[in-house]
């Protein structure tokens, strides 16, 4: 049995930890076909939370449901880029045989990077019409999704916003499903397209619990034919602190270890995987969550650093030598850019496992 685990963005995992219940809208909105709140969702979170394996997750339902998928990240041009996409697609419907069935198809850019020229947008919402009038036809639908709202033109999104409450309007068969960190949604809601957008089945995504990780873990590597102690998987799942990706890359490097000596694996294995795991962790989330934070945001957060729990507003302003509604102002911008979250009244933490011990260690 190779590896199961995959610490890499949007990479499919093993198992959703965490996760029951979440896509039962979406799923009830496929077999209505139109009009329904779960077909229209947006996933927020904090970095490597999941949001990208959601959407997958998503795709991979509607895809069994015989729906047609147009996957997107919000780069310049996506909205050109997914107009071409439904081209193809309707192309390749209206050229079959007739009563044609469309199953299980992805149309993810098609190589396309620059935007639709000025007059090829206004065709859009025809091509999306014709698209769906025949998917229509066989009882299926498309299903949109943009990741990384974050990263989106505001005119495109405001754009593709507008030309899906069209289609829904005329009772067409679409769902539009998109994936940000909560300060671009946030961006998102309070624009020209919120009173659409708002209606939306908000998800925020937030870590599975440990005693479900700890039980998966056992499972996995008890398929795989490794003998991984209680007490081991316990360890191991509390390294994580439920967040997906430290699941994914816990289990990743704890897997090679047991590669090694197969099948019984030791305590020092666990240790060195939850190192790796963390190191790795560091690199890839935690520094690129922290790379647009400004020296006062750092401020901040090297204050909330010296507790070992939650923060209040009170302490965090006594640290830095600011007021109430300064340091009410830099909590708004922390929380919307995922690296902490509300802890009860007047009370934050990190929203990023690891994020604490990276400030005490002084490398921020």
């Amino acid at each position: 049995m190779d590896n199961p685990f995959r610490p890499t963005a949007g990479a499919s995992p093993p198992e959703l930890i965490g996760r029951a219940g979440v896509l039962d809208e979406f799923a009830y909105g496929l077999r209505l076909r139109s009009g329904a709140p779960g077909l229209l969702t947006i996933f927020t979170g904090a970095r490597g939370v999941g949001k990208t394996v959601m959407l997958g997750a998503a795709e991979d339902l509607a895809r069994t449901q015989g729906w047609a998928v147009v996957s997107e990240t919000a780069t310049k041009g996506f909205l050109g880029r997914i107009g071409h996409a439904m081209r193809r697609l309707a192309e390749e419907l209206g050229s079959g045989p007739q009563g044609r069935r469309l199953t299980a198809v992805t149309a993810a850019g098609f190589g396309f990077t620059t935007q639709l020229p000025p007059q090829q947008q206004l065709e859009w919402r025809e091509e999306g019409l014709r698209l769906l009038h025949l998917l229509e036809e066989q009882r299926t639908g498309l299903v949109i999704t943009v990741d990384e709202i974050h990263a989106a033109d505001r005119q495109e999104i405001a754009q593709l916003a507008a030309d899906v409450q069209h289609f829904i309007r005329a009772d067409l068969p679409v769902a539009l499903l998109f994936a940000g960190l909560p300060a671009a949604v946030s961006d998102l809601l309070n624009e020209g397209v919120a009173t659409f957008l708002r209606r939306a089945d908000r998800i925020d995504l937030h870590a599975a619990a440990v005693d479900e990780v700890r039980q998966s873990y056992a499972d996995t590597f008890a398929a795989g034919g490794f003998t991984l102690t209680e007490d081991q998987a316990g360890r191991a799942a509390e390294a994580t602190g439920g967040y997906p990706f430290l699941i994914q890359l816990v289990g990743y490097f704890l897997w090679q270890e047991a590669e090694k000596v197969a099948p019984v694996l030791t305590d020092a294995m666990v240790d060195q995987a939850v190192a790796a795991a963390r190191r790795r962790n560091e690199r890839v989330v935690i520094e690129a969550a922290l790379s647009t934070a400004s020296p006062r945001d750092l401020d901040v957060l090297r204050a909330m650093a010296e507790d070992d729990g939650p923060s209040t507003a009170g302490d965090i302003g006594a640290r830095i030598g600011a007021r109430p509604n300064t340091v009410g102002n830099y909590r708004t911008r922390l929380i919307d850019a995922g690296l902490i979250e509300p802890a009860g009244y007047g009370l934050v933490r990190f929203a990023i496992p690891g994020l604490r011990e990276h400030l005490r260690q002084g490398r921020a």
